[in-house]
């Protein structure tokens, strides 16, 4: 560029010019990467707000349906208004996580396009090999979310639910896109990737049953030791801080197992869900007390121990199965005469239980 004599390049005013429009256009660009960043986190606090709204509605119109105010004493309501705080609970803390991760993304897309407005028509062959690359090296990480999300959606896991996902057995204390953290009885916090869960037990759904095996010697007679334990575990049933806890009476299953040294009765109860573990221990102490009511002793437990399929070898229980009897008329049961039919030939011969 050439400089007219007697001027400076700090006088030139085409110089100062440009510098004008670089500053100018430089604010311009640093105010709407500050918009963008402000209108995310704008946006990202609304949709918070609505997300929480919606949820607090659902949890609230469920607990005043039930006539509680705390969360814990929806155990007493029905099942299904558990269920349904849990699961919203579960759906908006995934909708929480999906809001801040597309708008993190469109807000880098936005503030590229402000800096580099050609860079996007050339990120279209950059994301078809970005997409090439999930295929290949991100599976396992579309299969989490997508595990996830068919997880909640299918209400199998809820946040405050005692589960069994074969990696870890605990409670569910959160649920996000890829990942489920549950917290086992020892207190440590497992992280469980949604696409390694193949299956999963939920003891925190309808009801439970609680079943005890107990072993008496085996010269004790049967019948009363089994009214015994049926009698104590009415007693519990009746009982006014454990009858809202028991959903069916007790019931005997009879003799479970028969050894030299011992017998095995089964006591089962329906409970539910989450007061299992509670009504069992009151009702393996109440048991021991009407054991020694009868001056029993207890065998050893290691020699009699039901474990693995032969525990759960009778999945229906007491109930065997029912076949509809056959009609016989009185006169018929007296006594039965038998009669040809008609139309038979005469070479036949009708057999008879006429003596010879």
């Amino acid at each position: 560029m050439m400089i007219p004599l007697g001027t400076s390049p700090v006088t030139d005013p085409t110089l100062w010019d440009k510098v004008l429009a670089f500053l100018v256009g430089a604010g311009l660009n640093l105010l709407s990467v500050a918009g963008i960043i402000v209108g995310a986190i704008l946006l990202a606090w609304i949709l918070r707000i609505i997300i929480h709204r919606v949820v607090t509605r659902i949890v609230s119109g469920a607990k005043n349906k039930a006539n509680v105010d705390d969360t814990q004493a929806l155990e007493r309501s029905p099942l299904s208004a558990v269920r349904l705080v849990q699961r919203t609970r579960t759906l908006g803390s995934i909708l929480r996580n999906i809001v801040n991760v597309t708008l993190v993304i469109i807000s880098s897309l936005l503030i590229i396009g402000i800096f580099a407005p050609n860079a996007l028509g050339s990120l279209t062959l950059l994301s078809a090999a970005i997409g090439a690359g999930l295929g290949f090296g991100a599976q396992n990480i579309v299969k989490d979310v997508l595990n996830g999300i068919f997880i909640v959606a299918e209400d199998q896991v809820g946040i405050g639910d005692v589960v069994d996902l074969g990696l870890a057995t605990g409670i569910v204390e959160y649920v996000s896109v890829r990942v489920t953290h549950v917290r086992d009885v020892n207190g440590t916090l497992w992280f469980v990737r949604n696409g390694e869960i193949t299956r999963i037990g939920n003891m925190s759904q309808g009801w439970s049953r609680v079943i005890i095996d107990l072993a008496v010697p085996a010269d004790a007679n049967i019948d009363e030791v089994e009214k015994a334990m049926l009698d104590a575990a009415k007693s519990l049933a009746k009982d006014p801080k454990w009858r809202t806890r028991v959903l069916e009476m007790p019931e005997i299953w009879g003799l479970e197992s028969v050894s030299g040294d011992a017998l095995v009765i089964r006591l089962v109860i329906k409970t539910r869900a989450n007061a299992k573990d509670d009504v069992a221990r009151e009702l393996r102490m109440r048991l021991k007390h009407a054991i020694d009511e009868l001056g029993l002793t207890l065998p050893q437990l290691n020699s009699i121990m039901l474990t693995g399929l032969e525990a759960a070898g009778r999945v229906r229980g007491a109930n065997p199965p029912k076949t509809r009897p056959t009609p016989v008329s009185p006169a018929a049961a007296e006594g039965a005469v038998w009669k040809p039919k008609k139309g038979r030939g005469r070479g036949t011969t009708p057999e008879t239980d006429t003596p010879a």
